[in-house]
């Protein structure tokens, strides 16, 4: 990616926040113009917080994508919903995604309470708003009525438009640059989409082919860790364990002959040598850890509490 020599030294850091699968992550992958985040079917598939970073000649935002609010179960869930409040709580402005499609729920009157009495500007944006039926008019009420019960107006400005089509991005975009304030320097090098540790992203992408096999069966069950990235000038051999609750949960893993298997390693290995600009062999195991998503030590090994 080029950009002229010349670029303002105006930035924002912006928190994409909403309930799960809204459309956060894809709204962000199209905002900065390459995959950063994965995007499936299945709800609370983002599990880490990621930094999409945007520059243009007027300067530099950098969107947060964060695991959307749930109702936590175990120790995972807790610390994707900590992510999120921590993320929204520590940056200069606020991006709320709203799912147009269908009607608002508990979540999204949440989020809409916490912004009347953030600190930081606030943008709204009703995605799928090309989807029918629609449902703004819902979600203008609950706002009126969420600041007639707390006695509290705030102006915020509302967007529409589809994170999958590109369709009303333009004007979302220039809203977020308004946010932009005068800095020292830019927060990140021009040429930089995202700050995500490699070995993350690279669990990310497996996870997404693993949900796009298994989704129906056992999505929230299945953990991706990275043990090994070994670099040759060739190529990138990566290792991979992917951790299952149950013994039974291992054979749908691997899949009749190994059948599964392959076909992640077959669908990850190109996105993961275009996403690093390397030819990528991935190698995978299968691994029983029963409540994995309640051990901690497991879970930082995976990165969703703090990196090793």
């Amino acid at each position: 990616m080029s950009h002229p020599k010349k670029i303002a030294n105006n930035c924002c850091m912006i928190g994409v926040v909403g309930r799960t699968n809204v459309g956060k992550s894809t709204l962000i992958n199209q905002i900065v113009g390459e995959k950063i985040s994965i995007v499936t079917p299945v709800v609370q598939t983002t599990r880490n917080t990621i930094r999409g970073v945007l520059t243009e000649p007027r300067g530099q935002i950098v969107l947060v994508d964060t695991p959307g609010l749930h109702k936590a179960e175990g120790t995972l869930g807790t610390l994707m919903n900590r992510m999120a409040r921590q993320a929204a709580a520590n940056v200069d402005a606020l991006l709320v995604v709203f799912d147009g499609s269908c009607a608002p729920e508990i979540e999204d009157d949440g989020w809409m309470r916490r912004v009347l009495f953030a600190e930081q500007p606030c943008l709204f944006f009703l995605n799928k708003s090309d989807m029918t039926p629609s449902y703004a008019a819902e979600y203008r009420e609950l706002w009126e009525r969420v600041q007639k019960e707390k006695e509290k107006t705030r102006e915020v400005h509302c967007f529409s438009g589809s994170a999958e089509t590109g369709a009303g991005l333009s004007d979302l975009i220039n809203g977020l640059f308004a946010f932009a304030t005068p800095t020292e320097s830019l927060l990140f090098p021009p040429d930089t989409v995202t700050d995500y540790p490699r070995r993350l992203a690279i669990a990310d992408v497996i996870r997404e082919k693993l949900f796009g096999k298994l989704f129906q069966e056992l999505p929230h069950e299945l953990g991706v860790r990275v043990d090994d990235i070994k670099e040759t000038p060739e190529e990138w051999h990566i290792t991979a364990t992917i951790l299952v609750n149950r013994a039974s949960q291992k054979g749908i893993v691997i899949g009749p002959k190994g059948r599964v298997l392959r076909d992640v390693k077959r669908y990850s290995e190109p996105e993961i040598g275009s996403m690093f600009g390397v030819k990528a062999r991935v190698e995978l195991w299968v691994k029983v850890e029963k409540n994995w998503a309640s051990n901690f030590w497991l879970l930082q090994q995976m990165g969703y509490a703090g990196t090793r």
